[in-house]
Order: C-alpha cells, then sequence, then structure tokens
C-alpha cells in the first residue's frame, strides 16, 4: 500500500500551468455586463453562448445548444445539450437561458450588450431542453445574437443588485475552466472543470498576472514567465534574439483590431465637418504606420476590416494635404491669432499608442493645432474620461468580430451611458442603412448596404481611421496541439497540452 501511494504522489504533485498576462484588474466577469478587457478575456473561459464560430470563422456550430433551426424566417429553435452541468454542480438547461435574456433587458442591467438583443420580439423555454426564439423580422445576426454567455438563473434570480453582485467576482459558468482565485493587482487563477461538456481540458490550470506596464510584460516574456503573448514590431526586429525564438513560435497575420482618434461630438468645434476634414488631411497614416510599425501593419481605411464582406475597398485613406488642411481650418475661423486646440486621451495599456499620440500631436502642429495629451492608467481612462464622456478626443482602438454590428458603434441609439457609441455621432442615412442592414439576410444585398455604410461614416469623420497593426503572437514550444486558423490560435485551447511541473 505504501509503495502504491508513493507511486500515486507524483501525479497528485505536479501540474500544467498556462501562464499568460492581463492588462487590468478585470470589473465583472460576468459576461452580459463585461465591458473590459480582461473581464471579457477572463468571462470566455467560464461561460458559454449557445452557438459559436467553427475554426474557420465561416459556419455557426453548436455550443451550449446541441443544434439548431429555423422553423420560418423569424422563428429560431435551439435543441440544448443533455448533461451541462454549471460549475456549482447544479444542471444548466432551458430556463437559464430565458433568464439571461430577460435579465439583460432588465432595469437591473446597465451594457452595451442589452441592444445585442434589440430584434429579439420573445424568448421562451418550451421545455428543459428546447427554446423558441421569435424575432421582429428577419435579422442577418440572428444566430451570432446568441453567442452571448449565459448566465445561471439559480443564482441570479434573487439578486437585487446585478451590477455590484458578488457574482461578478465570484462567476459560476459553464465553461471549460472555473475560478478558483482572484487577487487584484496580483494574479487569478482558473482551474479545468472536470465536468465540462466536451471533455476536462488538458492544462491544469490557468494563471493570469495583472501587468499594467507593457514593458513588464515584455521583460516577462523575453524571460519565460509567460507562455503567450503578443510582441510588438519593434520588440520583434531590435529587441529579442535567436535564443528566444528557439523557445517560442511565432505566429503573424493581419489582427481583428483598428485604431482611430474619436472626436467628441458633442463639443462644438468638432461639429464642423471642416475642422474634422481638416485634421484628418493634415495626418500622414502611412509614415505613422512606418515608425510603429516596421512593416508589420497597414493603414485603417474605414471601420470594417479588410477580408470581410463589409469592407468597402474603393475608399482610400486620405493623401496627406498640408495645404487644403490649412485652408479649411481658416475657412472655419482658425488660425494664428486663434489656433485650433484640444486634447488626445489614451492609456498606457498599449505602449504603442502614447507614441502614435505623440506622432499626431507633432504631425498636426505643422498646421498650426495646439494639440495636449494625457496618458492615464486603463481602469481611469475608461472610468474618467471614456464612458462619461469627459474628453475632446480620444486615442483607442476596436477589436471586430467576423460579421461586426455597426448599430453597436454608429446608431443613434447607442449614444446612451454605458453604450459603446461615446463620440455622440448621428446621422440620419446611416442610421437608415443600418436599420435595412439589420433586416437583410441576402449576403450579396447585405454586403452592399455595408459597403454603404463603410462610405458614409469615412466620409462624416467621427473618427480619423488610423492603422491596423499586425497580430505578432509568440506561443512557448512547450505547448502541444496548437491550431492556427483565421479566428487566431484560442479555438481550441480545452485540447492544448502542456508538461506538466
Amino acid at each position: 500500500m505504501r509503495l502504491f501511494l508513493l507511486l500515486l504522489y507524483p501525479l497528485f504533485l505536479f501540474s500544467s500551468t498556462l501562464h499568460l498576462a492581463t492588462v487590468s484588474n478585470p470589473s465583472r466577469i460576468n459576461p452580459i455586463v463585461a465591458t473590459d478587457a480582461s473581464s471579457s478575456e477572463i468571462a470566455a473561459y467560464v461561460f458559454n453562448g449557445l452557438v459559436k464560430y467553427d475554426k474557420d470563422g465561416k459556419e455557426i456550430i453548436g455550443d451550449l445548444a446541441e443544434s439548431y433551426y429555423f422553423e420560418d424566417n423569424t422563428t429560431l429553435i435551439f435543441n440544448l445539450r443533455k448533461g451541462v452541468k454549471w460549475h456549482d454542480g447544479e444542471p444548466f438547461d432551458a430556463e437559464d437561458v430565458v433568464f439571461t435574456y430577460e435579465l439583460i433587458n432588465s432595469p437591473k442591467v446597465v451594457s452595451p450588450y442589452t441592444s445585442t438583443f434589440r430584434m429579439v420580439e420573445s424568448v421562451e423555454a418550451l421545455d428543459p431542453l428546447h427554446i423558441k426564439v421569435v424575432y421582429k423580422a428577419p435579422y442577418y445576426k440572428a444566430l451570432e445574437t446568441w453567442m452571448m454567455g449565459i448566465v445561471p438563473k439559480h443564482l441570479l434570480e434573487d439578486e437585487t443588485d446585478i451590477m455590484g453582485s458578488d457574482f461578478n467576482t465570484n462567476p459560476i459558468g459553464t465553461g471549460p475552466y472555473r475560478l478558483t482565485k482572484l487577487e487584484f493587482s496580483k494574479s487569478i487563477e482558473l482551474e479545468a472543470y472536470e465536468d465540462y461538456y466536451e471533455r476536462r481540458p488538458g492544462i491544469d490550470k490557468i494563471a493570469l498576472h495583472v501587468i499594467v506596464d507593457p514593458m513588464t510584460r515584455f521583460l516577462m516574456l523575453k524571460s519565460g514567465q509567460l507562455d503567450i503573448g503578443l510582441l510588438e514590431a519593434m520588440q520583434k526586429e531590435r529587441q529579442i534574439d535567436e535564443s528566444f525564438f528557439n523557445a517560442f513560435n511565432t505566429l503573424e497575420d493581419i489582427s481583428f483590431t483598428y485604431t482611430y482618434l474619436g472626436f467628441n461630438l458633442r463639443l462644438k468645434k468638432f461639429q464642423d465637418p471642416r475642422v474634422r476634414k481638416a485634421l484628418s488631411l493634415a495626418i500622414d497614416r502611412h509614415e505613422m504606420v512606418d515608425i510603429l510599425f516596421l512593416g508589420h501593419g497597414r493603414v485603417c481605411t474605414g471601420p470594417f476590416l479588410p477580408g470581410g464582406m463589409a469592407f468597402n475597398k474603393e475608399v482610400k485613406a486620405p493623401t496627406r494635404d498640408m495645404k487644403e488642411a490649412k485652408r479649411l481650418l481658416k475657412e472655419a475661423g482658425y488660425g494664428e491669432d486663434n489656433p485650433l486646440s484640444f486634447e488626445i486621451a489614451t492609456s498606457n495599456a498599449s505602449s504603442l499608442r502614447p507614441y502614435a499620440a505623440q506622432i499626431l500631436q507633432h504631425q498636426l502642429s505643422e498646421i498650426g493645432v495646439d494639440v495636449k495629451l494625457r496618458i492615464m492608467e486603463w481602469q481611469a481612462f475608461l472610468n474618467m474620461v471614456v464612458f462619461p464622456r469627459e474628453f475632446d478626443t480620444v486615442l483607442l482602438g476596436w477589436s471586430l468580430s467576423l460579421s461586426p454590428d455597426p448599430y453597436l458603434l454608429w446608431h443613434s441609439d447607442n449614444d446612451k451611458p454605458g453604450a459603446f457609441n461615446f463620440v455622440g455621432y448621428h446621422d440620419d442615412k446611416v442610421d437608415q442603412l443600418i436599420e435595412t442592414m439589420q433586416n437583410t439576410v441576402d449576403r450579396e444585398a447585405l454586403a452592399k448596404v455595408q459597403q454603404e455604410i463603410f462610405a458614409e461614416i469615412v466620409e462624416d469623420d467621427p473618427y480619423l481611421f488610423l492603422y491596423i497593426p499586425n497580430s505578432i503572437t509568440v506561443v512557448n514550444r512547450e505547448i502541444q496541439n496548437i491550431e492556427k486558423s483565421i479566428n487566431g490560435i484560442w479555438h481550441n485551447f480545452i485540447d492544448w497540452e502542456k508538461a506538466k511541473r
């Protein structure tokens, strides 16, 4: 018996841990109210939606739903999986889906994701394993709506303060990992969920280290203390040597993100389209990309990214024209005696954005514009600047899905507290096009409307679209079974394996 226990001892002693970094403390690890990157990242390990994209991003496949079908063009039926359990052992069923829908639409919740369900007429549990969803009209994102994480009715139905609930820092989901440790400003740990419906994940633990400073993140990655990270172009080209690449694989492709300068359109000076156009014409985007990315990025030309059917290839980036920029500013009433002055606010969560802000400051000074910079910690930036709309301009970025919904960012309805149209963009034609788009299910007709939205937004200059970085991901060679796809590397993370230590 003693020999048997000694032989088993190493199995209990050793485990495999995936070490990652996150840029800030999570605020609410609850998919229906998670608005910061850290909370959303962790929630993706803890919760499931009814459906998800397949590896190639071309098809929508079941997640908590085993299958689905349309009864007609406004009625969707989901067949839920049998035997799915919440992390506390309670069974998941159709009532949780109905509860999640009702909760996100309740006055208890302030969330930008409420508008995701705007086209839903009703959600009904036909029995514990079947859900009926009726839409107000045919809707092009009927399925994508249900990629939203589902939350447990039995834990939240009596909660009076969803926004401040303890659940948001002690979440219980159905996902492949469960949260076991949350130390603010230090580390977050997740453990593999033994009863996950697909199978137990191959890696025992995920440790997310809260590292606000990007240089510290880079040094930890460089020293091998992190298993996966993103490199900036300068780091890849100038700051790491061959020994690093012997330990890490490099995966590079265009990212699903873009960076922009957004105007607060509630301010009189930015309501003048001549001012916005002048600033756009004064920016040399190609120079910015060359300086920041050393060939590992490209100029952004609009609100949808290259490769998707919504991208309008006919819209080109503005060519720098200093003479016309000065003329427009003068026409708008600005000059040497009355220079245009404003502040660019951004965060140091990305080491490149402060540099991008400096480039903008320099380029705009060449047409006599006085730009001041405010660089802030990420959570303070969100809570004190972005969401309360206390800014002149913001230098920010968006990560887009494979099927982006312009309603969330560009429709007038979403110029409200907690929503994502925080620049205050209102345009009747764009609103009408977005409303037409949401009821268009024919893909060719849909692409045409999306491309028209693209052109209209660019013409209005509510944002100055700047650049699209390449995503340079480095992965510890000890991690096995990683498969690159259009969705990146995370689509099959439960299959990953790493040596136990």
